[in-house]
């Protein structure tokens, strides 16, 4: 399955670095809750990836909708972005809440 195929749609995120918690190898606080799809592979061989946005408090899952694609244009490993229900975020706050991380790659959100 494409990674845009989950536009629009109802995801469940196993959160595997959650909100505050500090990155194994690189460090850094994850402002975001970050997971991932459960049964799923993405181009880099590994679940696919989810930004969780909205959600200021560390989680263990989530479900939530899909509102759009972190899709990096150096790399194989889209991320989907997750939000609450109703939840809406411009292109320019998505990619303000993940720079964190999509600061290191050439990316582009697609809708």
């Amino acid at each position: 399955m494409d990674s845009k195929d989950h536009i629009g749609k109802r995801v469940n995120v196993v959160i595997d670095r959650p909100f505050g918690s500090k990155h194994p190898k690189y460090g850094f606080i994850y402002p975001v809750n970050y997971g991932y799809v459960p049964n799923t592979v993405s181009g880099d061989g590994e679940e696919l990836d989810c930004y969780v946005l909205g959600v200021f408090e560390p989680v263990e899952k989530y479900d939530g909708e899909c509102i759009a694609v972190a899709h990096r244009m150096n790399d194989n490993d889209d991320k989907l972005v997750i939000v609450p229900d109703g939840k809406q975020y411009s292109d320019s706050a998505i990619d303000a809440l993940i720079e964190f991380q999509e600061r290191f790659f050439d990316h582009v959100i697609i809708r």
